[in-house]
């Protein structure tokens, strides 16, 4: 089960995280200030609301989709707004289809020592004792026991930590996000599919940087439990209500909580992950669109929901590149 949950953590990464948390929001702890900031990225980011968007040219159409990677009942009504067009596409891209999980399982099992120190001092040695003790806390209120933990790469524990502990019931369930929903449904209608990057770009997104920085970007995810919880209710109650720009900057904002964290130093952590994990991959696909759209004439480009706003997003890029965008009706 261990090796499932630190796969599906990789699908996690860099997106919306989200499962039935709920409670008191991140936005109930915000000053005023930080509410109308939020307001205006909401007004000022181009598409920043929106989960469902079309894309013409020349006769052609991309149907794009905001997607999450967690599972959530409330996911039913945008898995049946698509579902016609996925039925009536040449091909869908996703992030990964089944190809690209099963390359990703066979590196966990066959390369450890790319997720896991296994020579040299383990975290519990490199941490201090109050930074170890959180590490150790929020792995158990993962169900990875703080042995196993110790031996984690940072990056690699940074990814697991960006599972909230109120999604673990359904991922060990097996109840999976809109992206794994849009692929059943691909193939239900005999439907190509596929990725629209490597399996492995995650890999040499979060190995970049010494051990010290691994460690500095592991600490944004040490936050409270009560804090943590607040995020992402935040954030999913943002998702379902289509303001996607507003998700991503609440986690930005959530970066003033991490306890004993410089703050410019969590927000210079912050810009390599977003460079990264966003734009450079948002910049990497877009010839990747391009290629497929040569070949095909209808395409579902099913994503990440962060993936899609703001003037480095995929919507804009494509915008750029003489697409029309337009929210789907």
């Amino acid at each position: 089960m261990l090796r499932s949950i630190l796969a599906l953590a990789f699908l996690v990464l860099a997106q919306p995280v989200f499962a039935l948390c709920s409670g008191t929001s991140l936005l109930d702890r915000l000053s005023p200030t930080d509410r109308n900031f939020l307001d205006e990225v909401s007004a000022n980011t181009p598409y920043g609301r929106g989960l469902v968007w079309v894309a013409t040219r020349d006769g052609q159409q991309i149907t794009l989709v905001g997607t999450m990677h967690i599972y959530d009942p409330r996911l039913a009504p945008i898995r049946a707004r698509v579902t016609g067009d996925i039925a009536s596409a040449d091909l869908v891209l996703l992030e990964m289809t089944e190809t690209e999980e099963a390359q990703l399982q066979a590196e966990l099992a066959t390369n450890p020592d790319r997720m896991f120190l296994t020579e040299g001092p383990s975290l519990i040695e490199l941490l201090d004792q109050q930074t170890w003790e959180m590490v150790a806390e929020a792995a158990a209120t993962r169900q990875i026991p703080a042995f196993m933990a110790a031996k984690f790469r940072p990056w690699y524990l940074a990814v697991t930590l960006a599972i909230p502990p109120c999604a673990m019931p359904d991922m060990v369930a097996g109840r999976r996000g809109l992206d794994r929903m849009i692929l059943e449904d691909a193939n239900a209608a005999g439907v190509p599919t596929q990725a629209i990057e490597p399996w492995d770009t995650l890999f040499n997104v979060m190995e970049v940087g010494t051990l010290d920085e691994q460690i500095d970007m592991m600490r944004l995810g040490l936050l409270s439990p009560e804090i943590n919880r607040e995020v992402f209710v935040a954030m999913l109650n943002g998702y379902f209500a289509g303001e996607v720009a507003q998700v991503w900057e609440m986690s930005r904002l959530s970066l003033k909580y991490v306890p004993d964290m410089d703050i410019a130093l969590a927000e210079e952590m912050f810009a390599l992950t977003e460079q990264g994990l966003l734009i450079d991959r948002n910049r990497n696909w877009i010839p990747v669109i391009e290629a497929a759209s040569a070949d095909h004439d209808r395409i579902v480009v099913a994503v990440g929901a962060a993936h899609l706003p703001g003037e480095i997003g995929v919507l804009r890029l494509l915008e750029r590149e003489g697409w029309a965008i337009s929210a789907a009706n």
